[in-house]
C-alpha cells in the first residue's frame, strides 16, 4: 500500500479539513470557494485560485453523497427490468444510457428476474435510496401491479417502456402495435400467402391484443380467413426462453394437425426462432415451404439462419424518450406527476429478410426482390 508524504495511505480519500489545513484558510471558506456558492463573489480572486490550486493538488473531490443528502437530492434514475437476459431489453438499456451520459444523472438498474415479490422489494429499495425517476423496461409479463401506486404517493416520475397496464397514472413509451400486426400481415398476403398460421402473445398482455386487432383489421378489409386451427396462444410462462420452447411446440402441434399453411406469423422474434426450430425438425424449409415472421427485431434476428423478417420496433429510441420525459418532469419539480396517462406512441418498421418470400407456384418459388433491412 503507497504512502503518501502526509503519512496517510493512498487509497484515503482528502477531505475538506486536509484542505482547508494546508491551504491555510477556514473549513467554511474552503467549501464557499469550491462549491461557488453565491457569496464566493466576496472572497478575492487570488484566495480562490490558490485555494482551488491546493485541492487540485491534494486530489480533493466534493463528497457526492453527502451533498445529495444536504441537498435531498440523489441524481439518479432507477431502471426496472424484469429479465436482463431477455433479448429486448438490450437495446432499451442502450437508448437509456447514452441519453443519459451527457447528463448529471446515473441509471440505478435492477433485474427482477420475473418475479413479482422481487419487483416489489425492489420497488421498495429504489424508493428508499430516492431515485428521482423510474423507467420500468416491461416484458410480456408485465401486467397490473398494485404497488406501483407507491410511485404517485412519493411523486416519483415514472414511464413504462415496452408495455402497457389496463389502468394507473403512469406515462408509456410503446410502438404501435395495431399497425405492427396490421403491417405484418399485409407483408405475408403481399407475398402471395392465405393460408397463415399465427401464433398470438399471452391473453392478459394488451400487445398481444393490439396486434391481433391489425392482423384482423387487415385480414377483414381484403377478406382473408384466419381459420382457428391456426391460430394459436402463448402463455406467458416466467422463463426467460420460453417463447422459443412454446414456440417450437406449438408450431409443432399445428403441423401435426394440418400442415397446410404457407406461412407463419409469430408475436416475437423468439417465438419466430423456435418456429422455425419446428419446422426444420418436421422437413419443412424456411421460407422455401413456409415463411415466418417476428416482431420487435432483436438483436440475434439478423444473425439468424436464415435472418429472420420482422416488424421492428425502435427499441433505443424508446429508451432515450423514456429518460427525456424523465428529465422534463424532474425540471418541471414534479408538477407533471408520472404523465398523467401520456402516450408517445411510436411506428414500427416491417423489415424484409431471408426467412420470408413469395408462396410457391407449381413447385417453385415465385421470384421476389428482398428488401435490405
Amino acid at each position: 500500500m503507497a504512502i503518501r508524504k502526509d503519512g496517510k495511505n493512498s487509497f484515503s480519500r482528502t477531505t475538506l479539513a486536509d484542505v482547508a489545513r494546508e491551504s491555510g484558510f477556514s473549513p467554511s471558506t474552503i467549501s464557499i470557494v469550491l462549491n461557488e456558492a453565491p457569496i464566493s463573489k466576496y472572497v478575492a480572486a487570488k484566495t480562490k485560485e490558490h485555494i482551488r490550486a491546493v485541492a487540485k493538488r491534494l486530489d480533493y473531490r466534493p463528497d457526492a453523497f453527502g451533498r445529495s443528502l444536504r441537498k435531498r437530492r440523489s441524481h439518479t434514475i432507477g431502471v426496472m427490468i424484469f429479465d436482463i437476459s431477455d433479448p429486448f431489453c438490450t437495446l432499451i438499456l442502450q437508448g437509456i444510457e447514452k441519453h443519459l451520459q451527457p447528463t448529471e444523472f446515473l441509471p440505478f438498474i435492477v433485474d427482477a428476474h420475473n418475479q413479482r415479490e422481487q419487483f416489489e422489494r425492489y420497488l421498495a429499495m429504489l424508493l428508499e435510496y430516492r431515485v428521482e425517476g423510474l423507467i420500468v423496461v416491461a416484458n410480456w409479463l408485465f401486467i397490473d401491479i398494485e404497488t406501483l401506486s407507491e410511485l404517485e404517493r412519493h411523486r416519483v416520475p415514472t414511464v413504462l417502456v415496452g408495455s402497457e397496464m389496463r389502468s394507473g397514472p403512469l406515462g408509456y413509451v410503446l410502438v404501435n402495435n395495431e399497425q405492427g400486426g396490421y403491417l405484418a400481415l399485409q407483408h405475408l398476403y403481399s407475398l402471395g400467402h392465405r393460408k397463415i398460421a399465427c401464433i398470438r402473445g399471452p391473453r392478459p398482455l394488451w400487445d398481444s391484443s393490439r396486434r391481433w386487432d391489425g392482423v384482423l383489421r387487415f385480414a377483414a378489409e381484403v377478406g382473408l380467413k384466419m381459420p382457428k386451427k391456426w391460430v394459436v396462444e402463448l402463455t406467458g410462462s416466467s422463463e426467460s426462453n420460453s417463447s422459443f420452447d412454446e414456440g417450437r411446440s406449438l408450431t409443432r402441434e399445428m403441423l401435426e394437425q394440418d400442415p397446410g399453411f404457407t406461412a407463419l406469423l409469430a408475436f416475437d422474434d423468439l417465438t419466430a426462432f423456435g418456429a422455425v426450430r419446428a419446422l426444420r425438425n418436421f422437413g419443412r424449409r424456411v421460407p422455401e415451404d413456409c415463411s415466418v415472421l417476428g416482431f420487435d427485431d432483436v438483436p440475434y434476428a439478423a444473425l439468424f439462419n436464415p435472418s429472420l423478417s420482422t416488424v421492428r420496433q425502435p427499441m433505443e429510441q424508446m429508451g432515450s424518450i423514456a429518460v427525456e420525459r424523465i428529465l422534463n418532469e424532474i425540471q418541471q419539480g414534479g408538477e407533471v406527476v408520472q404523465g398523467k396517462g401520456r402516450v408517445d406512441l411510436l411506428p414500427p418498421e416491417l423489415v424484409h429478410r431471408e426467412s420470408t418470400a413469395a408462396v410457391h407456384a407449381k413447385g417453385k418459388l415465385l421470384p421476389k426482390n428482398i428488401e435490405k433491412p
